[in-house]
């Protein structure tokens, strides 16, 4: 089986947050992961080599493999913010209040800048997934 690479590592935030190339992104990601740290209590840490995540979610597979992956994450990518967030009850309706997003396979939503978004209700979502995955257990 071939080595999970979305794993936490020390790797700097700081220095992955200020690395990012396009202004905007970066600044917004700033803000994704103040905002993510007020929510979850937490310090951010590198998940893998691009994702920014907050405490851990362990989990069991159906082999009975337990795994780990943050609670609460994103990533700055070039096309969007990536936000790696929980489905809960009431999700559909936030995300109706939102503004400009893109819902992705297993979850992921797309932001393309923070301009786009009421940043109450992004925060509303985040709160929300991060509690929904504080009480699920796999």
């Amino acid at each position: 089986m071939a080595e999970r690479k979305t794993t936490a590592n020390a790797a700097s935030v700081k220095e992955f947050l200020n690395g990012v190339k396009n202004d905007t992104r970066r600044k917004d990601s700033q803000v994704v992961a103040s905002l993510m740290g007020k929510v979850s209590g937490k310090r951010a840490r590198m998940w893998g080599p691009s994702i920014v995540g907050f405490d851990t979610h362990h989990y069991k597979l159906a082999n009975g493999e337990e795994q780990e992956i943050c609670k609460i994450g994103f990533s700055p990518r070039i096309q969007a913010l990536t936000f790696y967030l929980a489905n809960f009850n009431g999700r559909a309706k936030l995300l109706e209040k939102l503004g400009k997003h893109k819902m992705g396979p297993g979850g992921c939503m797309y932001i393309n800048k923070l301009a786009d978004v009421d940043l109450k209700v992004l925060e509303t979502i985040i709160d929300k997934a991060y509690k929904h995955k504080s009480k699920t257990i796999n």
